[in-house]
């Protein structure tokens, strides 16, 4: 399961639910506080590796909440800030106290999503996407490039490889089609999402064929694929 906890600081109640539907979706672990008080305390007390944090708070204001978490740790733990206060003063003073992205409302889910991971990315310890990936009986080495199944090697072509990297380091996470092949073949890239498909399919009969337990690629109906490992 995808461990990435991320900290809700918003007092609009149908926001906080559209951000719980939107990051739950992505595999994010998301938790709530309704008032600044609350989270600034749950933010020093909690390990989070993003808190999303609105300005207007009743008790206190974002911009304190932003500032504090900045000296936390040296600032460790990011800060996406989701406001209605779109002036430029705004963000340069969110930004200056510590924010790591601004985001004004009203935002797109999608783009807010695209946001958390680019921020999470750049915070990833670099070495991360290096190490080895072990999960029941199969085994992914990204430096090799190579993916055995009980240390017998598989197969696979260079987009099939990326393909089951990426899945794989983010267990429990659902990706779109859409989302996968920008991710894997490009933003440039002129096939469509069947392009997602038949490498699933490939790379689901290569794993299969070689003699594993499990399943690994699962479909999430009208959404994507998520990695988790099934016992067949």
């Amino acid at each position: 399961m995808n461990q990435t906890r991320i900290l809700v600081i918003e007092d609009d109640p149908h926001i906080r639910e559209l951000l719980r539907v939107c990051l739950e979706q992505e595999g994010y672990l998301v938790e709530m506080a309704t008032d600044g008080l609350t989270g600034l305390e749950r933010a020093r007390k909690g390990c989070f590796n993003l808190v999303i944090l609105d300005l207007m708070l009743p008790g206190v204001d974002g911009f304190t909440i932003c500032r504090e978490l900045a000296e936390k740790e040296g600032g460790r733990t990011p800060v996406l800030i989701l406001t209605a206060k779109g002036e430029e003063m705004d963000r340069v003073l969110g930004l200056k106290l510590g924010a790591d992205d601004y985001v004004v409302k009203p935002f797109s889910p999608r783009e807010l999503a695209a946001r958390v991971e680019a921020i999470l990315r750049r915070v990833e310890p670099p070495a991360a996407a290096d190490m080895d990936i072990a999960v029941a009986d199969l085994k992914i080495s990204p430096l090799s490039r190579e993916v055995t199944v009980n240390d017998r090697q598989v197969l696979l072509t260079p987009k099939e490889f990326e393909l089951l990297q990426l899945l794989a380091a983010h267990p429990g996470r659902v990706f779109s089609r859409e989302d996968l092949l920008n991710r894997i073949w490009g933003y440039d890239f002129a096939g469509g999402s069947r392009t997602v498909d038949e490498h699933v399919k490939n790379l689901r009969h290569k794993l299969k064929k070689s003699g594993t337990a499990y399943q690994y690629i699962q479909t999430v109906w009208g959404i994507g694929y998520k990695f988790e490992a099934v016992k067949q």
